[in-house]
């Protein structure tokens, strides 16, 4: 795609780029040529890991900070092209929890990152990646960007909020900013040491393991899941779109997959491990949305992008990647 070829010499910052989508984003970015600072705080158990960028570690610059530094947010936005806004709270599980850290993170942490850029690089353009979350329960399927918000868990309602002020501050102050409503991804580099982000990768490691893969309720739910590699080709193809700033997307396939069809898919593709029903635990009842799929029309139209990978080779991908690099990640 002729579009990204934008990023080449281009600075850019990727706040929480040491964890999952924003690793293998960065991993991209260095290939199109450009110059790449990560901000990370690598909090535990979000999933920040240095061996998620190893092969592109002496290429990238990485500062050890948090997005609620206001000191070093000013200094970091100084210069740059683009913003790609990754760094967040995305544990539904942890949010229930300790909703206070969701709201500094994912509410206080865009709003110092939106305020140094109004006071120092008001040119740069930000892509800030929030969740499907912000629906919560579908009220018709697939759901449009139109849908009512109605977020059943806290990291989901700041992530609206969040979403809320970078078009706020695309609005006033003029500082570019699109936003997009991202469904469940998996694939290369997220963390596997617990189930509490999303339960996709948890079911890769149990197969792995050739262990029962843990299925809730009577798996009939249907979820939208999206390969990391499209999710980053995804956010490129946006972020290079100059009509696409001021709007929010959804990023998703459209195409609906029960939790029961995915666990016998990744055991078939793995070789081994085997679903087995769970009853819900009391956390994730709580939070549970039902079904979702997106409706993806509108930034198909915008942006020309829509994914590529299947759902096999996506597994098939990610299956291969952990069992090579195992210990760096169970």
């Amino acid at each position: 795609m002729e579009k990204k070829e934008i990023f080449k010499g281009k600075d850019i910052l990727v706040t929480g780029g040491l964890g999952f989508i924003g690793s293998n984003l960065c991993i991209e970015l260095v290939k199109l040529g450009a110059h790449v600072t990560i901000v990370d705080n690598m909090l535990p158990r979000q999933g920040g890991n240095l061996f998620n960028i190893k092969d592109i570690e002496d290429k990238v610059k990485v500062n050890f900070s948090d997005v609620r530094n206001s000191l070093s947010m000013n200094h970091l936005v100084k210069g740059k092209d683009y913003i790609f806004h990754l760094a967040g709270q995305v544990n539904h599980v942890d949010s229930m929890r300790n909703p206070i850290q969701d709201l500094e993170i994912n509410c206080r942490g865009t709003l110092v990152l939106l305020e140094a850029l109004r006071h120092h690089n008001r040119n740069a353009k930000v892509i800030f990646a929030g969740t499907r979350g912000e629906y919560g329960s579908s009220v018709k399927l697939p759901v449009d960007e139109d849908h009512p918000t109605n977020p059943k868990g806290i990291y989901a309602v700041t992530n609206l909020t969040a979403e809320k002020m970078v078009l706020v501050y695309h609005d006033i102050f003029g500082i570019k900013g699109v936003c997009l409503r991202i469904t469940n991804t998996y694939g290369p580099r997220h963390q596997m040491a617990h189930d509490e982000y999303g339960v996709f990768n948890w079911f890769i490691r149990k197969a792995i393991d050739d262990e029962d893969i843990p299925v809730f309720g009577d798996g009939r739910i249907l979820r939208d899941f999206i390969f990391v590699d499209d999710l980053v080709e995804c956010m490129l193809v946006v972020a290079a779109t100059e009509e696409a700033y001021g709007e929010v997307f959804n990023v998703g396939t459209g195409i609906p997959v029960s939790f029961i069809e995915l666990a016998k898919t990744i055991a078939r593709i793995a070789g081994s491990g085997r679903p087995k029903f769970t009853e819900f635990t009391q956390e994730r009842k709580e939070v549970e949305p039902g079904d979702y799929y997106a409706d993806i029309s509108k930034i198909k139209r915008i942006t020309g992008w829509e994914p590529k990978t299947s759902l096999e080779e996506g597994i098939a991908k990610t299956v291969e990647f952990y069992r090579k690099y195992k210990k760096e990640y169970w």
